[in-house]
């Protein structure tokens, strides 16, 4: 199968690149530069351009294109958060209709349900509040034109990726030097997948063709701050005696410490599981220690 993936230097999309090699699947890459290796191709979203061959042949495009959400959001910065998503999005779409491209796999996020408390929520539940749920729904709808056209479309709803970056890379040093600890009542789901079944779980996806539609990446039982936090304590062998009080939360990063350390999203797989796919990681000692 031939394969072109945007955003494949990423945290996901370099081990997922190897995957798909390792299985047998011809990977391409766009580029936000010249292209200059073998399998490269051009693309500029903001202009709308993008190779006139890069989609040649192409069975499935894989966008994982997003800039990153952990940090405090002023008004441009949360513009250029959905801008780097939306925009990407929907020249792929547009792309893959106009060349009958049979696959779009999109990234999106677990965030797409809000704050949950202690509900439990699977793909068919409908979308929540605040700025990151209303960016999932817009980022998924950019995705509108490839569906008209009749490509399968399936949306990646991940959760937190437990990899050598992403989470783990401003929290590791803070945990060394015993700075951990939980953030607000520490009772809030935190959604989370290792970075091997993120990988898998997308494989899956795309040979298995008949899914499509949302498909939220994460373990079926999520644990809470407090449980993640006293884990990675214990993974790094350091104690986590503090306690982040939530305003003090807010005072750091503004609205997005409700949307970010704050939020409860017990989310589940509910379309992995019924499809078959079985997650190598769902002990969150041993995800952490193999992160780490």
């Amino acid at each position: 199968m031939r394969v072109l993936i945007a955003g494949a230097s990423g945290l996901i999309g370099t081990p997922l690149v190897t995957a798909l090699r390792e299985a047998g699947h011809n990977v391409r890459r766009l580029v936000r530069r010249e292209a200059r290796a073998a399998g490269e191709y051009s693309w500029d979203p903001p202009a709308g351009r993008i190779d006139e061959h890069a989609l040649d042949g192409v069975d499935t495009v894989i966008n994982l294109c997003g800039y990153p959400v952990g940090m405090r959001w002023s008004a441009a910065r949360k513009q250029m958060i959905s801008d780097s998503r939306v925009e990407p999005t929907e020249v792929l779409a547009e792309a893959v209709a106009e060349r009958g491209v049979p696959s779009l796999i999109n990234a999106s996020g677990i965030n797409f349900y809000g704050d949950t408390g202690e509900t439990v929520v699977d793909e068919s539940c409908p979308r929540g509040q605040g700025f990151l749920a209303g960016l999932c729904e817009n980022w998924e709808g950019a995705t509108a034109t490839a569906s008209r056209a009749g490509a399968r479309v399936v949306l990646l709803r991940t959760g937190i990726v437990l990899g050598p970056g992403g989470l783990l890379k401003p929290l590791k040093p803070l945990f060394r030097i015993g700075l951990g600890g939980r953030l607000g009542g520490g009772k809030q789901y935190m959604p989370w997948i290792s970075l091997r079944d993120e990988v898998a779980a997308i494989l899956f996806l795309v040979e298995h063709e008949t899914l499509s539609g949302p498909v939220n990446l994460c373990v079926p039982d999520p644990v809470t701050n407090a449980e993640f936090t006293r884990t990675l304590a214990r993974a790094l062998h350091r104690p986590a005696p503090w306690w982040v009080p939530a305003d003090a939360l807010r005072i750091v990063l503004g609205e997005a410490a409700d949307e970010l350390a704050l939020v409860s999203i017990r989310a589940v797989p509910q379309v992995l599981e019924k499809a078959g796919f079985a997650f190598a990681d769902t002990d969150i000692d041993r995800a952490l220690t193999a992160a780490l």
